[in-house]
């Protein structure tokens, strides 16, 4: 396997240290280590990894593959479900993914909650979803599916379409049942209802509430207005899109993407569309990867004006808000004027785009470029002046760099504390390498206020790339010339019968994409968003794992927000950036 950056060094050293209980695969898309490890050792490699010089110290993703109906299996040894582990290292701006096998009748592996707080989350539902038992788990309960759910969703002989399920019938019994699910006892928390001295108070804020950005609940254990303790109750949202990936083929998926995280649009399609692409070596043009960039910076301005405008009316001041979307209107009119849609474009494909720019595109551009300058200094002012939203954002909800990585804590969120890590600069795709910006970051410590002052900063760095490919949109083709992309010329079909059938084959089922597997992460809004793909060889997806952000952020809010007072709860909120479609996916 030839990897992208010099991981030589380390994989020498686990195979040295652990020769006996690992493997490396030696076929992926990945472009860094896989190892397949025995699970009585997955603990003692995590810690040595996170341990070592510039160390791994990010737990970036956990779940699992059901493996039971794979045709094409890169290992050969037995298993019917895998847990996969992926570790980042920030100084070293390196992963490693770490692969545990398990046998249908022994589906048990530590839990590493202890080795990374962050794992909770995730170990909750991949038991949710996979029925995988991680043992000695502290809270090992569903977290995305109600409680009275049956089966493991994301397992193989589990039906994706709902026309393949019983027909449901809903009855006083069931609505009582599900009614009862939802009602609140403490304990079921391990929240206390009283203390030696008081009796504490519980507050359900959400899954209905303004301020909780979305169908989003979050518990309160309340002593006054201090926060004693809080729980946040996530899944209000959830649609299945990784199971939906089963079964969709790999052009007809492109729209889901756009869906997981709302307000990013094109952003969202490309981790997926570049996972593809790296499985078949696909080459892009540079106009195809310049309108690419045009557009996802596009989607990042528009997403991050929403961000300002909505959480300074969080805090009391209702003018921006207006403005924000006075704003974000002019970016959806050159989105529409592009791709013929606003919010959803579903406007990249796998090789290229969906259409070339059309003419006067550059008008737009021009316009909102002289526009959008003088408003900046407006945003600014509602940040850096406003005495009140300043006394209520400094030094409010703050968490250091090392707080923030052991979280997996990524984008704004992550540089406020002084981390300079964009994937665009880190690791750059799409022809990122080529466009001038800066990264703003912060001083050491992310707080409310720091957070929403390098939002504003990044709108100012967006605004230069899309600047610069107005002055240097490449001149060429939008597609590229590949027979899973683009399909045979017209000319030809008429004369070849062969020809035809390709034609006709790629319009009906899509691409037949090689056995292989991938990952493809991308600097989104909200942080590192990416596409774990495993493709069997066939017209869809075996696995589609997708990364969001805004999960580990919402994972976090206890450890930052405990201690503090209620009003700081809402500057905090929404402080991270969230949408609930990126958590729940």
């Amino acid at each position: 396997m030839k990897y992208t950056r010099n991981y030589e060094y380390i994989v020498k050293k686990i195979q040295k240290k652990f020769s006996k209980y690992i493997k490396l695969q030696r076929k992926s898309a990945f472009n860094f280590p896989v190892f397949w490890v025995r699970k009585e050792k997955i603990k003692s490699i995590i810690l040595f990894l996170k341990s070592i010089d510039k160390p791994y110290n990010m737990l970036y993703d956990l779940h699992a593959i059901d493996e039971r109906f794979r045709r094409k299996k890169f290992d050969p040894s037995e298993k019917d479900f895998t847990v996969f582990y992926h570790l980042l290292s920030i100084d070293r701006n390196d992963d490693i993914l770490l692969k545990v096998a398990l046998i249908e009748e022994d589906l048990n592996v530590p839990t590493i909650t202890k080795i990374f707080k962050n794992a909770n989350w995730y170990e909750r539902e991949t038991w949710e979803m996979f029925g995988i038992f991680f043992e000695n788990h502290p809270n090992l309960t569903r977290i995305l599916m109600p409680k009275s759910w049956v089966g493991h969703p994301l397992r193989k002989d589990y039906s994706a379409k709902a026309t393949e399920q019983k027909s449901f019938f809903m009855n006083s019994i069931k609505e009582r049942k599900y009614m009862q699910d939802l009602e609140f006892d403490p304990s079921d928390w391990n929240m206390k209802k009283n203390s030696k001295k008081e009796e504490f108070m519980f507050l359900n804020l959400g899954p209905n509430h303004p301020s909780v950005h979305g169908v989003f609940r979050i518990i309160l254990q309340l002593k006054g207005e201090e926060i004693i303790n809080c729980a946040p109750d996530i899944g209000y949202h959830h649609r299945g899109a990784e199971k939906i990936g089963e079964i969709q083929s790999w052009h007809s998926y492109i729209p889901y993407t756009d869906r997981i995280e709302y307000l990013g649009g094109c952003i969202n399609e490309m981790p997926y569309i570049l996972a593809i692409e790296k499985i078949e070596n696909i080459l892009i043009t540079e106009r195809a990867k310049t309108i690419r960039v045009l557009l996802s910076e596009l989607f990042r301005i528009n997403s991050h004006l929403l961000y300002i405008g909505t959480y300074i009316q969080d805090l009391g001041c209702m003018s921006p808000i207006f403005l924000t979307f006075f704003d974000r209107k002019k970016i959806y009119d050159i989105i529409e004027f592009i791709t013929g849609a606003r919010m959803h474009p579903a406007w990249f494909r796998i090789g290229g785009i969906a259409n070339d720019l059309p003419n006067g595109w550059e008008n737009l551009i021009k316009s909102f470029l002289s526009w959008i300058p003088k408003r900046l200094k407006i945003y600014r002012h509602f940040i850096s002046e406003n005495k009140i939203l300043v006394d209520r954002t400094k030094k409010v909800a703050s968490y250091d760099s090392q707080q923030a990585i052991e979280w997996g804590v990524t984008g704004s969120s992550l540089r406020a504390t002084g981390i300079d890590f964009d994937i665009r600069k880190k690791r750059p795709y799409s022809g990122y390498e080529n466009f001038d910006f800066e990264i703003p970051i912060g001083n050491g410590i992310s707080d409310c206020y720091t957070r929403a002052k390098i939002k504003l900063e990044e709108i100012h760095e967006s605004c230069k790339i899309v600047q610069q490919c107005l002055e240097n949109m490449p001149k060429g083709e939008i597609k590229s010339d590949h027979y899973l992309t683009t399909p045979p010329k017209r000319d030809h079909t008429l004369y070849s019968i062969e020809t035809l059938i390709t034609h006709f084959l790629h319009s009906s089922w899509g691409p037949i994409i090689s056995e292989n597997e991938s990952l493809q992460m991308v600097e989104a809004t909200k942080g590192i968003n990416s596409y774990y793909i495993i493709s069997d060889g066939g017209i869809c997806s075996y696995r589609t794992r997708i990364r969001t952000p805004s999960f580990p952020h919402l994972q976090q809010i206890p450890s930052v927000i405990n201690g503090s007072v209620l009003q700081d709860l809402i500057a905090y909120l929404g402080s991270i950036d969230f949408v609930m479609s990126d958590v729940d996916r």
